[in-house]
């Protein structure tokens, strides 16, 4: 008897190695593979602006790095001792205005110049609920914690998910025609919302999704979220919160994410990284034995022969 299903998964061309560059941007599920990818020392960036849920913000990110828009005090606020921007997570959130303002700055500078260099672009959709505040009759990309009754929550149209997508799409490709974009869906429930407002947000995303994909354009889909939701189907895989992804599933999502999207050639030096990274991490008993001290040695040998052949620091 078959007690799980395995969703079928095809390697795609244009895949990463250590020659490539990647850009993760959006919901936490994508930095659990940001980690991941830096933990193997690929060429990766992750979220310049915090973590950011529905595609309406993550479309005004890289409209606003890619036309380089300068941060002024009228796009911040002051609340409870520290300064925020709507546009932004509070992990970039700031105790004077003049500190933010220079944090934005420079990731939008940052963002621009990422946008441009990358190879990849992965977006990690996470709601399709949006806020917008009344004061602005503008979408946010985090409330900081504002007063909810300052805000009008709507769920977004499969349309309006959809042009977001396009223009995201159409902006990223006129400065980066070469560039390759994945879209997946976070596997993290938004049960905040609601069990039957969660599943409609998702079903919006990827509705969505599956309208723009186009392999011939080079945008594609990874199924963070079927894997989660059909292949571990188990709460075993969840975290004590029922609601995000526990350690083992999230390996086995980068399990099937190297499947499809890391080069072959590259998984052998993903070896030799990993062997360098849990040496690095070994707490010896007695630091200043013989043996030891030769450990080290090998290991520094090991880390400088990566550098030499593949560019890659520790």
């Amino acid at each position: 008897m078959n007690f799980r299903t395995n969703i079928p998964l095809q390697k795609e061309r244009n895949q990463i190695d250590y020659k490539t560059a990647v850009l993760l941007i959006g919901s936490c599920f994508s930095e659990n593979i940001y980690n991941t990818l830096a933990y193997y020392k690929f060429n990766v960036n992750s979220n310049p602006f915090g973590i950011l849920f529905n595609p309406k913000a993550i479309e005004k990110l890289i409209y606003n790095a890619i036309n380089l828009k300068k941060y002024t005090s009228k796009d911040i606020f002051q609340l409870n001792e520290q300064w925020h921007c709507f546009d932004a997570h509070s992990d970039l959130s700031k105790p004077t205005s003049a500190q933010l303002l220079d944090t934005l700055n420079t990731k939008i500078n940052d963002t621009h110049q990422q946008l441009n260099a990358v190879t990849h672009l992965l977006i990690t959709l996470g709601s399709a609920w949006v806020y917008r505040f009344i004061e602005t009759d503008s979408l946010v990309g985090n409330c900081h914690k504002v007063p909810q009754k300052k805000f009008l929550k709507h769920l977004l149209t499969v349309d309006e998910i959809n042009n977001s997508l396009e223009a995201i799409c159409t902006l990223v490709k006129s400065i980066n025609p070469k560039i390759n974009i994945i879209f997946t869906v976070s596997p993290v429930r938004h049960l905040k919302d609601g069990f039957v407002e969660n599943n409609l947000s998702k079903a919006h995303l990827l509705t969505a999704i599956h309208q723009i994909i186009n392999k011939r354009k080079q945008l594609y889909y990874f199924p963070s979220y079927e894997i989660m939701m059909d292949d571990l189907r188990d709460y075993r895989f969840y975290n004590s919160d029922m609601i995000h992804p526990n350690k083992t599933a999230i390996t086995y999502i980068w399990e099937q994410f190297t499947q499809v999207w890391i080069h072959k050639n590259a998984q052998p030096i993903m070896k030799e990284v990993d062997a360098i990274q849990k040496g690095l991490a070994h707490k010896p008993f007695n630091p200043k034995t013989k043996q030891h001290q030769q450990f080290l040695a090998a290991l520094q040998q090991k880390i400088t022969t990566l550098k030499e052949h593949h560019n890659i620091s520790f």
